[in-house]
């Protein structure tokens, strides 16, 4: 922040995590500056005519530090007589969410709305502006956040975001941080964005690499042949296409006893949940600790190299795979997992990869059965009866060694993106910060976009 200047002279303002503002600003309770501070309600989903209307809806999975124009579900005047607490707030209305894992989030209304029970709104004020609001709100999310009460989930409620105190210099000077905030988090959301589709681009080329390698070969002039499998088309013509049944020594489900719903430690057993598998890595920490009253099941004890399959998950998750990567002696498969053990020419890595691709994906959700939304399953069959590529046992091994490298490149420029990311949603964070606690002076900014005019963006001032 060394190139901004600061003001003339500072005074303490009475608030510990914001330490001193500049000397002519002052310190407004939300109280006092609003005119209306309120909320919403969720009206019966049972009757559906709650929600044939035309009027927004806002909840706080829609809250996400931008303009709402729009929201999923919409209410009728109708059902805003019905139930006294629904009202409608006015365009530019700034709403905070309270309850759980989205606390702290916030929205601007670009349109009237209603909101449900977990958004608290501030309307209009004569004193504070909306957008310089936003932003300060944005500033202190963290310390707002620790005002909360309440076991597993955090909440604040009403009362105590009225009780926040604002630091705020006058209305035109306030518009003129907002002007200055809005320009310079637009350049670096920008510069964010960009690392976000490449770390998206290295995804894609991820899969497009082990999709590539474990279909078609290293070897870009090997001859090719007709799988025979209109989903697989062309293949090395020295590759074997055979169903996986053929190629498994093992195929069994776990078990599913009344565990605790804590981690086992490492004295107990622990009973593997289905998330073990997610993400293509094992994730031996899935697990759920056995009571020590029950007798394990020891033929369901894990073994490196063992293939683990989700039997049972949600439709974008059901038939993920992972490898057991070591030895486990303590953990046990449980029934929501598949096992499978290979013939010796078999790597299970190759197959666990083979399972990722896109055109497998697409095989396994076809073979899945259960409401599309919510938990689904796959029966053995789906898996036992799908053609697998079976290359020579040493040239897979050298694929799976061409893929760790290209995988490792990947994974390196993701870190440097994700490093990247976080350095500017820092750099964001303080700087929305040092504005709104005066901490920069910023009031003689121009925007160079506008020819040094400034626009007003004084939404609900």
């Amino acid at each position: 922040m060394a190139k901004y200047e600061k003001y003339a002279e500072y005074k303490d303002s009475g608030v510990e995590w914001l330490g001193e503002i500049p000397s002519h600003w002052e310190m407004w309770k939300l109280s006092h500056a609003y005119n209306e501070i309120g909320s919403g309600t969720t009206p019966s989903t049972s009757n559906e005519e709650n929600f044939e209307g035309d009027i927004p809806w806002v909840t706080t999975g829609e809250l996400r530090e931008n303009v709402i124009l729009d929201t999923k579900k919409k209410v009728s005047q109708r059902t805003i007589e019905l139930f006294p607490t629904l009202r409608k707030y006015p365009s530019g209305s700034i709403a905070i969410a309270m309850y759980g894992a989205t606390i702290g989030r916030l929205g601007i209304f670009g349109v009237e709305a209603t909101t449900n029970q977990a958004c608290c709104v501030m309307t209009s004020s004569k004193v504070l502006n909306n957008k310089y609001l936003f932003y300060w709100l944005q500033a202190f999310k963290n310390e707002i956040i620790q005002l909360s009460s309440g076991g597993g989930q955090p909440n604040i409620n009403q009362e105590k975001v009225a009780s926040l105190k604002i630091s705020a210099p006058i209305i035109k000077d306030q518009i003129k941080i907002a002007n200055f905030l809005d320009h310079e988090t637009a350049k670096i959301d920008s510069l964010i964005a960009k690392q976000e589709k490449l770390i998206e681009l290295l995804k894609e080329k991820r899969q497009a690499v082990i999709s590539h390698a474990v279909t078609k070969g290293l070897n870009p002039d090997v001859t090719m042949k007709d799988s025979g499998v209109e989903w697989l088309g062309q293949v090395p013509e020295h590759w074997k296409c055979i169903k996986i049944k053929h190629i498994t020594t093992t195929f069994e489900q776990g078990w599913s006893p009344q565990c605790d719903s804590r981690p086992a430690e490492s004295h107990e057993y622990g009973v593997l949940k289905v998330g073990c598998v997610n993400g293509g890595s094992f994730r031996s920490f899935e697990n759920k600790a056995l009571p020590p009253e029950l007798e394990p099941r020891l033929q369901y004890l894990i073994q490196k190299d063992d293939l683990l399959i989700s039997r049972a998950n949600t439709k974008e998750l059901v038939g993920s795979a992972s490898v057991v990567d070591g030895d486990y002696p303590n953990l046990i498969l449980c029934d929501k997992l598949y096992r499978l053990r290979f013939s010796k020419n078999v790597l299970p890595e190759m197959v666990s990869l083979y399972l990722s691709i896109g055109t497998i994906r697409e095989q396994i959700e076809l073979g899945a059965t259960g409401a599309s939304h919510s938990m689904q399953n796959i029966g053995q069959d789906t898996i036992k009866e799908l053609y697998y590529l079976l290359p020579p046992y040493d040239e897979a091994l050298n694929i799976l060694e061409s893929i760790k490298q290209s995988n490792q490149k990947i994974d390196e420029l993701t870190r440097k993106a994700e490093s990247a990311i976080q350095l500017m949603q820092e750099r964001r964070t303080a700087l929305i910060s040092s504005a709104v606690t005066g901490k920069i002076n910023v009031t003689n900014w121009q925007n160079p976009n506008y020819n040094n005019n400034e626009a007003n963006t004084e939404l609900g001032a």
